[in-house]
């Protein structure tokens, strides 16, 4: 009972809207309505810019981190390490799961992956910083929210099953839902990515603007 009770408690902080709540107190629209219609960090990259985007992601990765470690709560989980990975992962796909269809947003909301990170950085930090490096790598070459989450997340299976050769099956098997998941999440992207249409997040524009000057300076 312990156990169920807490993870309805993490399915509500999942829920936390960051990005309407922030697209509304500040700029008085729902992020919903415009972009990809998400509400998410991805969609408020692209809608309200690399600063409040980093906001969004950085407080829905700590949901996800809160949400899993809830089993603190429960003393026989802090020695229990088999009985504590289970629950961890119970409490960080409830808190991924309120992210995608949060109660306090009319469960209108975003893809989960920022809290997807969140509980990966909760249950294995190393691998999660893995992924985290993946994540920044692929957007600082290609700006791509949408693709560096896309390889974060199939990395993250990489990482578990080959690289770190994690044991535990349910450790497996959550890993390549989570790939499974990251990509049937952004289909869409994907589609958009391969017809040359998606988005690029507002960064680095320095960088385009030195390359364009070199281009230019070439054809001089």
């Amino acid at each position: 009972m312990n156990e169920l009770l807490l993870i309805v408690l993490a399915y509500f902080i999942g829920s936390v809207p960051t990005a309407i709540w922030v697209s509304k107190s500040f700029f008085g629209i729902d992020i919903r309505d415009y972009g990809s219609g998400n509400a998410g960090a991805t969609n408020t990259f692209r809608v309200l810019g690399s600063k409040w985007g980093s906001f969004v992601m950085m407080i829905d990765v700590i949901k996800g981190v809160i949400a899993t470690s809830l089993y603190i709560l429960l003393p026989y989980y802090l020695t229990n390490e088999w009985d504590r990975t289970n629950l961890m992962i119970g409490l960080g796909l409830a808190a991924v799961l309120g992210h995608i269809f949060p109660i306090w947003a009319n469960f209108r909301g975003g893809k989960g992956v920022a809290t997807l990170l969140g509980m990966a950085v909760a249950i294995q930090p190393v691998v999660a910083l893995c992924c985290i490096g993946v994540f920044l790598i692929v957007l600082y070459l290609t700006r791509f929210v949408s693709l560096s989450s896309i390889l974060a997340g199939i990395s993250f299976m990489v990482f578990i099953l080959f690289i770190f050769n994690e044991e535990e099956t349910l450790y497996r098997i959550f890993a390549v839902l989570v790939a499974l998941m990251v990509v049937l999440t952004h289909q869409k992207n994907i589609s958009r990515i391969l017809k040359g249409t998606e988005s690029k997040v507002p960064i680095l524009r320095h960088r385009d603007r030195r390359r364009l000057r070199r281009d230019r300076f070439k054809q001089n």
